[in-house]
């Protein structure tokens, strides 16, 4: 696959927590590269993504790293799958 799959998560989000489990399938049964930035310790990089104050966010990119698309809030595995086969 030519995506990849940014995470942008904190330690003090329980919905990234959550999410976290789900990543390791996800990267596995997709082929896709998983990149994760955090929200407070990587904020000049996070900056540079116009994200909101709500996480987990997770951003779909194509190979030259340019924004596909993107999903907000905690996501269960198939609301991943979904996400990454409808872009």
């Amino acid at each position: 696959m030519n995506k990849e799959l940014l995470v942008i998560s904190a330690v003090w989000c329980t919905s990234c927590l959550v999410l976290n489990k789900h990543l390791n399938k996800i990267e596995k049964d997709f082929n896709i590269k998983i990149s994760k930035l955090d929200f407070d310790l990587d904020e000049e990089e996070v900056s540079k993504y116009n994200v909101g104050e709500k996480l987990p966010v997770l951003i779909l990119l194509d190979k030259e790293g340019n924004e596909i698309n993107r999903t907000i809030g905690e996501k269960n595995y198939n609301d991943i799958v979904l996400f990454i086969k409808e872009n």
